[in-house]
């Protein structure tokens, strides 16, 4: 990938923060960071002086001066270990500032209208690990910014001024060419240039191939973990089945690609590791050597030799910032593509859907849930429900029925605004709230008390009318546990989860309840308790119901019935 198509996907994903409404204090931040930056590199400067006057003063035997170099170098170092404490904890709390906003950022945009469920939906394994892109690659993306950027500018600023004092102790030196001698202004300078280029080349060349290969490395790793932690969340289902032998298989075939992958990338980095090894090596005499010649011919001094030692190790490691910072730039290009990847991701569930998949939803001050000509499509474009024109009025008690796969819960996602595959159009009240049960409740890991409101409510509930609505939903053996963190989807049975998700529905007080194979696992004794306490203590509540028992006939007022070759059917019960 092009350099200019790197930088400018790393400006999509930056410039929001920069202007957003944190801009100034990030502003402040970070030109805190840069004064600091130039604070060190203009104490490095006086130290490289230094180097001159005190190792003068041993050649010559100054004792005075050799002591008064002690207390100069003392107090410099002083100077440099404040700022460079200042430096750390102003660029940390940058960073922190800076992963906050984007993580809330693109957590809003991930959670916003659905868009985690119709990345899934509609993109399937192609949109992977958005919990990695969020909680790792965020991270990440922030880190390397900040190292790489301000690594850049203090290297740049210590070339410049570092130049300059080489430049200087460069002197003039010449060379014997056809009879002539040929000066060279500053050949220290071009020295430093010429290796620093040469190990650039190379480091190029031979890590070019690291991009892609921590690209896969990440994604084979998310991948893993994404495995295990759904085997997990299985593991009854699994232990039902004695899986353990096939999801072992399955397992270690994912892990196989993190280690064929890994080393590929150990052979790179084995060669780059030598490379920049040798390099660095190389770079720690090569200063004095080509030092030497000014020294042995009596042009310079003793301090002047460290000096120059010092300066041209500066300059050689601005010149190197692409050698020691090769690994970093790769795995932040990595993290580029895989951000701007998840951005388009995110996106592409935005696009227009197409033209015989358009579903118009307006909302309305009329008191009915309305569908006109509404039509269900499966992805590839087979009609489960056609042009179903009906009215759900208040109170209104209405059974969706039908053979498996007609395309009954696809209905309720349609209606619930979350299947994209529909046209025609939909009416909702304006007045009113609107709920909606799935067959399998999600119950977050949280107090007792925050699984019954959630989603949280805006009003407070007392205790007592919690407690009252457990018993009346056949759970009151939990009244005493409502503080209790745990993760409940483990402890409560898939029947007393049922049941948890009508204690919410009557906590909460909808005026339009779409129930989707609600009471699947419940008895017909508690299935009756919980239609008989929604209609009890809800009876303006209007319920469209989900289910292939004949028991819930006896409920409903009316039958929806769907034949899943698009035909349908409204009767009275």
């Amino acid at each position: 990938m092009k350099r200019g198509v790197v930088l400018k996907r790393a400006w999509k994903i930056a410039r929001a923060y920069w202007f957003s409404e944190e801009k100034w204090l990030a502003w402040r931040l970070l030109l805190g960071v840069i004064a600091l930056n130039l604070s060190t590199v203009y104490i490095t400067i006086q130290i490289n002086l230094w180097h001159g006057d005190f190792y003068q003063a041993i050649q010559s035997y100054d004792y005075p001066g050799f002591i008064h170099s002690i207390g100069t170098f003392c107090i410099l170092a002083f100077m440099l270990v404040v700022v460079h404490g200042y430096q750390v904890y102003f660029r940390m709390l940058l960073h922190i500032r800076w992963r906050q906003w984007l993580t809330k950022e693109y957590l809003q945009r991930w959670l916003r209208y659905q868009t985690y469920y119709r990345m899934q939906l509609l993109l399937g394994n192609e949109a992977d690990n958005p919990d990695q892109r969020i909680s790792e690659d965020v991270e990440l993306f922030v880190a390397l910014t900040l190292r790489l950027s301000l690594d850049l500018l203090q290297d740049i600023i210590t070339v410049s001024s570092f130049v300059v004092i080489l430049w200087q102790l460069s002197g003039v030196l010449y060379i014997q060419g056809g009879g002539t001698l040929i000066p060279v202004y500053g050949y220290l300078v071009w020295l430093a240039f010429l290796y620093a280029g040469a190990g650039t080349y190379w480091t190029l060349k031979l890590g070019r191939p690291l991009v892609g290969l921590d690209y896969n490395q990440q994604r084979y790793e998310a991948d893993f973990r994404f495995y295990l932690a759904r085997l997990r969340e299985n593991a009854e289902s699994i232990a039902f089945y004695r899986g353990e032998r096939q999801e072992q298989q399955n397992a270690l075939g994912r892990f196989r690609e993190i280690v064929d992958n890994f080393l590929k990338i150990r052979t790179v980095r084995r060669q780059l590791m030598w490379l920049t090894s040798g390099y660095a090596q190389v770079a720690v005499i090569f200063a004095v050597l080509v030092a030497a010649p000014r020294y042995f011919s009596g042009q310079i001094h003793l301090g002047q030799m460290f000096q120059i030692s010092d300066a041209y190790g500066r300059v050689q490691n601005g010149f190197s910032f692409v050698v020691d910072s090769f690994t970093r730039i790769a795995q932040w290009r990595a993290v580029i593509n895989r951000l701007n990847n998840f951005l388009i991701f995110m996106e592409m569930v935005y696009l227009p859907p197409k033209a015989q998949e358009q579903l118009q939803t307006e909302r309305h001050y009329r008191k009915e849930y309305a569908f006109t000509d509404l039509s269900v499509l499966q992805p590839d474009g087979r009609v489960l429900a056609s042009r179903i024109t009906a009215a759900i009025k208040p109170a209104d008690r209405v059974l969706i029925s039908g053979p498996s796969g007609c395309g009954k819960s696809t209905l309720l996602r349609t209606l619930a605004g979350i299947w994209p595959y529909a046209q025609g159009h939909v009416a909702v009240p304006k007045r009113g709230t609107i709920m909606f049960v799935p067959q399998k409740s999600y119950m977050p890991v949280d107090s007792l008390r925050a699984v019954l409101l959630y989603p949280a409510m805006t009003e407070t509930v007392g205790t007592g009318e919690i407690k009252r609505m457990l018993e009346i939903c056949r759970l009151a053996y939990l009244g005493d546990r409502l503080e209790v963190v745990m993760d409940w989807d483990k402890v409560l049975s898939l029947g007393e989860q049922q049941r948890v998700a009508f204690v919410r529905v009557l906590l909460h007080k909808p005026d339009w309840l779409f129930l989707d194979e609600a009471t699947s696992a419940l008895d017909d004794d508690n299935e009756q308790a919980m239609y008989e306490a929604v209609l009890a203590h809800l009876p303006g509540t209007a319920v469209v119901s989900i289910g292939h028992r004949r028991t819930l006939v006896g409920y409903h007022r009316h039958r929806l019935e769907l034949n899943g070759q698009g035909g349908w059917r409204l009767s009275p019960l």
